[in-house]
This record gives structure tokens, C-alpha cells and sequence, in this order.
């Protein structure tokens, strides 16, 4: 897709950090918004800010919740669906809330499955379906979990749904580094290569412009974590023990 300009784009996750800034790029480029998230009142007040987008709330990890919010959407295909939606509570696993980690579980990995089993059916031929994994799906990392497992099972579901669904989907896989937001002001450590939503939105929208299936940014950080991954266990696991 090459021109947004007019095309109809379902963002769930919009309502802060990369979700937030995509819809205000996208609205700049002139794209027909749907918005959804949990927080309401600040999807209205993005939405005037974005030519009148529409609302639709939405819990992605309430079962049930996707599937009613499809039967508000107006019978018209979509060009895309993009989800940025997720939970990120970082600890280490012997410090794991059982009842928070359920829920990281639920937003992340089955909602996520439930976004990848219902939205293709509402996309235009060719149409996109962008689903956000992470870096820190690539490795395990210490106190990362149970976030990076979740997006380890994002990442992999991404690749499932592009051999499942090409070439009718052009499904897509987001993969950001550390992005200044809620979520990462949770973090307490130096966070390497760290850049803004309006950044992260900016790589979003030229990946999407161009070929290809994974997006990830920014690539003096990504790129490392690429080489990390393809390390023998006897090396990687020896240099991830040094991080953090």
C-alpha cells in the first residue's frame, strides 16, 4: 500500500504510545480511521484531533470483546487492521503475579489470536493485517518475562498468518525496540537506542509503504538483537546472562 490517503484502517491499541501516534499519522496522510482500545475517553479526544475518526471501545482481553466490536463496524472491507494493543508488567519469574501474568497472557497472546482468527474476513483483498510482536520476542532477556514470552508468541503467530494467508492478506510483523511510553516508564535500567512514539510511527507507516513482512526499528538495535538470536545457546546465553 503505497498511498493511505482514503483507506479504511482499524487501529486497536490506539488510545496511547505507537497506537496513539499511528492514528495522527495516518489521519495526516488523509486515512478514514477506526479506533479502539479500553480507555473511551481518550480515543474521543484523539479522534477530534483525527478528522472525526470513530470510536469503538474495546478490552482486547475480555472474551467476547473483539467480536462484538466487528458487529459495530460499518459492512464496507477494510484496507487495515493494525494491533498495537498490549500489557507489559516487567519482573523476573520467581516474582510473577500468577493473576497479572494471566492477563498479560489474555491482551497479548489471545487476543492477538483472536485478532489474527476474525479480521482477515473484514479486509479488502490485498489488504493489510499488522500485528505488533517485539525485540523482545527475539531472546529471552532477565526481568522481561512474562512480556517477552508473549511477544515471542506474537512474533511466531505473525508468521503462521502470512504462510496461512498470503496472498489473499499482506500480513504484516512490527517489531519496535524500546519506545518512550507508559509502558516503558516502567523500566528502572538504561533503555539502549530509545526513540519516540512519532518515530516509531514514522518507520510504521514506510514499512507499510514498502514490501516485505517484518518491520523493526531502530536498526542499530534490532539489527544486534537480530545477530544475538542467531548465536549458538552456548555463546547467546552466556552474553544475554552479562545484560541487565
Amino acid at each position: 500500500m503505497t498511498d493511505f490517503a482514503g483507506k479504511r484502517i482499524w487501529i486497536i491499541g490506539a488510545s496511547s504510545g505507537i497506537g496513539e501516534a499511528l492514528a495522527r499519522a495516518f489521519a495526516a496522510e488523509g486515512a478514514r480511521l477506526i479506533l479502539s482500545a479500553r480507555n473511551e475517553a481518550a480515543l474521543d479526544e484523539l479522534a477530534e484531533k483525527c478528522g472525526g475518526a470513530r470510536v469503538i471501545a474495546l478490552d482486547l482481553g475480555q472474551s467476547g470483546a473483539l467480536a462484538d466490536a466487528i458487529s459495530r463496524l460499518d459492512p464496507d472491507p477494510l484496507d487495515a487492521v493494525i494491533c498495537t494493543a498490549a500489557m507489559y508488567e516487567p519482573t523476573r519469574v520467581a516474582a510473577i503475579d500468577p493473576a497479572v501474568a494471566e492477563q498479560l497472557v489474555r491482551v497479548n497472546v489471545l487476543g492477538m489470536i483472536e485478532v489474527g482468527r476474525l479480521c482477515p474476513k473484514l479486509l479488502r483483498n490485498g489488504g493489510q493485517l499488522v500485528l505488533f510482536g517485539s525485540v523482545a520476542g527475539y531472546v529471552g532477556l532477565r526481568g522481561g518475562q512474562p512480556y517477552s514470552a508473549t511477544k515471542a508468541a506474537v512474533n511466531n503467530l505473525a508468521e503462521t498468518l502470512a504462510v496461512e494467508l498470503s496472498p489473499a492478506i499482506d500480513v504484516r510483523l512490527v517489531c519496535p525496540g524500546f519506545v518512550r511510553s507508559r509502558l516503558t516508564d516502567k523500566n528502572d535500567f538504561k533503555m539502549p537506542a530509545i526513540i519516540s512514539a512519532d518515530e516509531a510511527a514514522s518507520h510504521v507507516l514506510r514499512g507499510l509503504k514498502r514490501r516485505g513482512f517484518e518491520i523493526h526499528f531502530p536498526r542499530r538495535f534490532t539489527l544486534a538483537m537480530k545477530l544475538l538470536r542467531m548465536l549458538p545457546y552456548a555463546l547467546s546465553l552466556k552474553l544475554t546472562r552479562r545484560l541487565g
